[in-house]
């Protein structure tokens, strides 16, 4: 492999990477308050994508109730992209309020949860294809405003090109993670979710609403779905309305990767699928999909609490 090649593979995997790193910590945040996954995350990931590509001005429906429906004035791509998470932010509160809150304060197994939340992601899957149908739709092509489609990172002689989306969606998800970081470690919300993950009891004795910061960290882990959603959208079109589902099952396998739970380990767990994927062949890219659970087969093997999972030890 030439060294043009290997640095055009890296690139595009910490591209890819980081869109899954951010799907993935949606997961994480969720599963670290309640224990459970959301399924119902790669269907938000699949509705912030149509929301953005709808407020830039794109037409939707062709054969769904919205036929050709389209907004009198386009977002510019950044506007609709956040526009379209805090949307789906509180399509996520709505989600806990319907699905899981219920559930929960009736002391119901996690295995209903799970099953609620399914039921949740195939009436939104179904309410999108019976709006807008089942057609692919691609973002139009100066969606990112007047930047070149490529741009060059090497020489004349040896020209490495690089698709301009990948390189927004890359500094795109190092914006995410770093304003997530920061708001997790160093402010109150941060503190008082990390309380609530390790005893929600105890911190509501403490005087932290327990039910409060369970519908905030629902809005954030959706709002950042709906920015992942967008990001794959504007890099590869929106596949339908089941295009979020191998990204929800990708995002399964990122977490379980990094250490369920754990926010850094859902980061390095995307960015080590992003980078197996961005190295799989050219003539064998059909197996592309099957790079994250072999790969996670094969880590979990070795170290089953996953990259930087915590080592759970049974007292007997």
């Amino acid at each position: 492999m030439s060294w043009t090649l290997l640095l055009q593979n890296l690139l595009n995997g910490l591209s890819i990477g980081s869109v899954y790193a951010i799907f993935a910590l949606g997961y994480t945040l969720v599963f670290s308050i309640l224990g459970i996954i959301n399924f119902a995350h790669g269907a938000v990931f699949t509705l912030g994508a149509y929301f953005t590509f709808f407020l830039m001005g794109g037409a939707i429906g062709f054969n769904g109730l919205l036929a050709n429906a389209r907004l009198p004035i386009a977002l510019p791509f950044w506007v609709a992209m956040l526009v379209s998470g805090v949307l789906v932010g509180f399509v996520g509160v709505a989600i806990e309020r319907l699905a899981f809150r219920p559930l929960r304060r009736r002391g119901a197994s996690p295995l209903l949860t799970v099953v609620s939340s399914l039921g949740v992601a195939l009436v939104i899957v179904n309410v999108i294809q019976y709006l807008v149908g089942a057609e692919s739709y691609t973002f139009p092509a100066g969606a990112l405003g007047n930047l070149p489609a490529a741009i060059n990172f090497g020489t004349a002689i040896a020209p490495i090109p690089i698709r301009t989306v990948q390189i927004v969606i890359f500094l795109v998800s190092v914006v995410v993670l770093t304003v997530l970081t920061y708001l997790i470690n160093a402010t109150k919300y941060g503190k008082a979710m990390r309380a609530v993950a390790e005893d929600p009891i105890t911190s509501n004795l403490l005087g932290i609403d327990t039910d409060r910061f369970i519908v905030l960290t629902f809005f954030v882990s959706s709002f950042l779905a709906g920015i992942a959603g967008t990001l794959v959208g504007a890099s590869v079109s929106i596949a339908g309305p089941y295009f979020g589902i191998n990204y929800g099952l990708k995002g399964l396998a990122v977490i379980v990767l990094g250490g369920l739970g754990s926010i850094p380990g859902a980061v390095v767990g995307g960015l080590v699928i992003g980078l197996a994927e961005a190295f799989v062949p050219g003539y064998a890219s059909g197996i592309k999909d099957a790079v994250a659970f072999g790969l996670l087969f094969i880590i979990l093997l070795v170290r089953p609490e996953g990259l930087l999972g915590r080592r759970f030890i049974q007292k007997v």
